[in-house]
């Protein structure tokens, strides 16, 4: 899962931070968890560091009641609504939204991502206005504990990873309610309607009305 891939799911110049999607796309995840400082190296003058580990650019609106755990970037123009709850090692894009009750770690968000309403996302990178649907889950931990794997449409990678949640690519739809399994990939612009459940690989521009296990 080398750079094309890549850029066939996101275009990159909706995140700061391209230099760190070169190679396996798992790997962000793991410099977020591991080398966080790297990500803060490449902000810009812009952000100022809003509380210890937190740095925010311009024209951030955070409700009071909403909880943001260092580290992180959040990008301009976005809003952390009430009852938010930002758990370590997340950036956002700018013009994103991460709204009442959703709950976010370690993972990278595109400008314009929308999680406005009871989501979960957890150890996930979504594309550039990728958007949930109130109450859409990224599960990011298998019922055995084992290691997540991820598959295109012709292979299948070993992660070493034992929470991953979905990568999701720009303009994906998901609907209220759905259930994303873990190790999803999710092509640009796929829908995934309401009350769904489904996991594994879906390519670009797919229309997913059933739920699938795979």
């Amino acid at each position: 899962m080398r750079e094309s891939l890549t850029n066939e799911l996101f275009d990159l110049n909706h995140t700061l931070f391209s230099a760190f999607f070169q190679e396996n796309l798992w790997e962000v995840l793991s410099l977020l968890e591991n080398q966080f400082d790297d990500f803060i190296s490449l902000i810009s003058s812009s952000y100022l560091e809003w509380k210890p580990g937190i740095w925010v650019s311009e024209n951030v609106s955070i409700a009071p009641t909403a909880f943001i755990e260092g580290p992180a970037i959040i990008g301009s123009n976005t809003e952390i609504r009430h009852g938010a709850f930002l758990r370590k090692n997340v950036i956002t894009g700018n013009d994103c939204v991460i709204g009442n009750s959703t709950e976010v770690k370690n993972a990278l968000l595109f400008d314009g991502v929308q999680i406005p309403h009871f989501n979960y996302v957890g150890d996930s990178i979504l594309g550039y206005k990728a958007h949930l649907g109130a109450g859409a889950i990224l599960s990011n931990f298998r019922f055995d504990g084992k290691d997540i794997s991820i598959r295109t449409e012709n292979k299948k990678y070993r992660t070493g990873r034992n929470k991953l949640g979905a990568i999701i690519g720009d303009q994906v739809e998901v609907g209220a309610n759905c259930v994303i399994l873990p190790g999803s990939l999710i092509g640009k612009g796929a829908q995934i309607y309401p009350l769904v459940s489904t996991g594994g690989f879906i390519p670009a521009h797919t229309i997913v009305k059933k739920s699938i296990f795979s």
